[in-house]
């Protein structure tokens, strides 16, 4: 009796090709798809947001309450849910003011960020010059410059033109250490359109310009928002830079709150509703622009 053709075959190729086996770590990986991965990180993500709702529930609650228990009583006694903090909070000036200015100052600081960014990064991309790769090098460089190397020179050379502790001095600090990061990721993702659609553009008569807001823009929109995400998210939640740069009329909502929490004992029921607008702001920003901000993610991890 012989072995039959097909048998021999599949001994062979068993033999030539053995099962690979996994290593622990591949297995790890291969489970963590399950269900129960899931509820893990569905606790792992209400434990990391219960600051947040500690923070809310505590805005809601009188200055009594929130200085003699922890906010997880109102679940026991709902009754000390209220609005009396920021009803106090929108007759404080001093937050009001500072809300204001932060708007003030974050507002420009994006959109010129954004602006030059995307003009630069475009002419780093497809526009020819003398010295452009060195200037593109120069803006790399820049990306590793530390914020508190810059603090007193910058401060000196405001000093002398006019603009230290203006609101206009704490815009222009963060354009300036805004823009290489923004150039260098908007070059980098414009970079990736295909030469094709430009050429093809430009033999339709369209100039630099017209190529920039037509074909450009519209492609880099993910990348786009997601600077400007980032860049208001920085601009927002920045003390160091006003502490510094912004007068107390200038002074954006997280200085305020630092000079509030000098007189701790005797404002604690505006503090807390004054955090929580200064976190929730920025959070319905980013959720505004979610889909295009995961878009550029995305599209920047796949290139």
């Amino acid at each position: 009796m012989t072995a039959q053709p097909d048998t021999v075959t599949t001994r062979v190729r068993t033999a030539q090709h053995p099962k690979a086996r996994q290593s622990p770590a591949a297995r790890v990986a291969a489970r963590a798809g399950g269900g129960a991965v899931r509820a893990f990180l569905v606790l792992v993500g209400l434990f990391w947001l219960m600051p947040a709702f500690g923070l809310l529930v505590s805005s809601l609650r009188g200055s009594s309450d929130i200085a003699g228990s922890g906010w997880w009583q109102v679940f026991t006694r709902p009754a000390q849910l209220t609005t009396e903090n920021y009803r106090r909070l929108l007759e404080n000036e001093a937050i009001t003011d500072s809300l204001l200015s932060t708007v003030v100052i974050t507002v420009p600081a994006t959109v010129l960020v954004v602006v030059i960014g995307a003009l630069a990064g475009y002419a780093f991309a497809w526009m020819d010059f003398p010295g452009r790769d060195w200037w593109f090098l120069v803006v790399v460089g820049l990306l590793v410059v530390p914020v508190q190397v810059a603090l007193v020179p910058v401060s000196k050379l405001f000093g002398v033109v006019g603009i230290f502790e203006t609101t206009l001095g704490v815009v222009l600090f963060h354009v300036a250490f805004g823009l290489p990061f923004a150039i260098f990721l908007l070059r980098n993702f414009f970079a990736e359109i295909p030469r094709e659609l430009l050429e093809a553009a430009r033999l339709d008569g369209a100039g630099e310009i017209r190529l920039f807001a037509r074909v450009v823009l519209p492609l880099g929109a993910p990348a786009i928002a997601s600077l400007g995400i980032f860049q208001f998210l920085w601009v927002w939640n920045d003390m160091l830079v006003a502490l510094i740069f912004a007068d107390s009329e200038s002074a954006p909502i997280t200085v305020a709150l630092q000079r509030q929490v000098r007189q701790f004992g005797n404002n604690i029921d505006v503090l807390a509703p004054g955090a929580f607008l200064s976190m929730v702001i920025p959070l319905a920003v980013f959720f505004a622009f979610q889909r295009q901000f995961v878009s550029g993610v995305m599209a920047g991890a796949v290139k």
